[in-house]
């Protein structure tokens, strides 16, 4: 997992100049140690981002480039559709020596009508839980559509999901899944499917990957999917995600920890999701908090409490958290309508300038959720 603030401790107050800076540094030095420590296989794409090493994915590809291509060395590994959301991808295995930017710009030449995209990993956007001593506060658990979790799996001591993994080694147990799923369940969630993205794999939490697991949870039935993970643009999960707002579910996704100064986060940025961020207990907008291209709300980020996979007791920190409690109140709004928005916005308390604004959204959902 990669944690911009990663070895800060402290209370934070504001944002300043410095700290926005340093952050941004720190966070890149994070993503370089992460690269070298699974360089065989994680490599950098034509962007600088991470993504699984040497296979490249395509979309709309035609049998004239998928010749090619192949004429090339770049050989296919598979063709499939993606469950629940008819959106078919191409995966190709890049020849020894090839790198994947080096792929990226032949795919595009030699495939000019074809959608290309890397596998780009995704990372959890919360910081790593430290274990306290107080219980939260549960909610009353009401009936209400089934709740989707793309993260890594919960502890098996939270109970039986439906479960289904999409990584090497998926489900398997983890700290930031299983304070998602705690957070769920704090929040009244019943029905909480999940989908395992990490598992044990390196490179886990890749587009493809998430893709699939988004498929699988629309065809399951769930009306709403939260995803507190970020990476960069990519156009499989893109269009995954239209392709799950045309079904009518809500995609719920965290800005991310890495600052103001950081690129937009996605899958927060694509449009239709539900971008959110997070404050602490004193309703102040969280420092490391990313940004998106638009904000919808803010919800409790810090001063949390939640189960790690051992099941102790933890203090949580960072957007990730905030993003399954507007999850839970959407879920709990379409149990009383089809229009979710107008419940939500409703109940959503204003901060910051009046009106909607870039650090808190539509206003503060969920405000004394997962609290001492």
């Amino acid at each position: 997992m990669l944690d911009p603030l990663e070895g800060v401790t402290g209370a934070i107050d504001e944002v300043t100049a410095d700290s926005v800076r340093d952050l941004l540094r720190l966070q890149q030095r994070t993503l370089a140690r992460f690269v070298r420590q699974n360089r065989q296989s994680v490599e950098l794409d034509r962007s600088g981002q991470p993504a699984r090493r040497g296979e490249l994915l395509l979309m709309d590809l035609d049998d004239a480039s998928a010749a090619a291509l192949a004429s090339e060395g770049l050989r296919l590994l598979g063709r499939e559709e993606i469950e629940g959301l008819d959106i078919a991808v191409t995966r190709l295995a890049l020849p020894s020596g090839m790198s994947l930017p080096d792929a990226q710009e032949l795919a595009a030449r030699l495939a000019p009508a074809a959608v290309v995209a890397p596998d780009n990993l995704h990372f959890q956007s919360g910081s790593a839980p430290i274990a306290v001593l107080q219980r939260a506060a549960a909610a009353r658990a009401q009936p209400g559509p089934a709740v989707g979790m793309i993260d890594g799996a919960p502890a098996d001591s939270q109970g039986t999901f439906v479960s289904r993994g999409f990584a090497t080694g998926a489900p398997t147990p983890s700290n930031h899944g299983s304070a998602i799923v705690h957070l769920l369940q704090q929040a009244g969630v019943r029905d909480i499917r999940v989908a395992d993205v990490y598992g044990t794999d390196p490179a886990g939490g890749g587009a493809l990957a998430i893709a699939r697991a988004l498929g699988w949870l629309v065809a399951g039935g769930s009306r709403v999917v939260t995803i507190s993970l970020v990476g960069p643009r990519n156009p499989v999960l893109e269009r995954a995600v239209t392709a799950a707002g045309r079904r009518g579910v809500v995609v719920v996704a965290a800005v991310g920890n890495n600052g103001p100064a950081a690129p937009p986060a996605y899958p927060a940025s694509y449009p239709g999701v539900v971008a959110v961020t997070g404050v602490d207990g004193r309703n102040r907008a969280l420092l490391e908090a990313g940004r998106a291209l638009h904000l919808d709300y803010a919800a409790p980020g810090a001063d949390l409490f939640g189960r790690d996979a051992r099941g102790r007791r933890v203090r949580l920190r960072g957007t990730s958290y905030a993003t399954p409690l507007v999850a839970a109140r959407i879920a709990a709004a379409l149990r009383q309508s089809a229009n979710w928005r107008r419940t939500v916005d409703e109940e959503a308390r204003d901060l910051g300038a009046p009106g909607p604004d870039a650090s808190f959204g539509r206003g503060l959902v969920c405000g004394t959720c997962g609290r001492s």
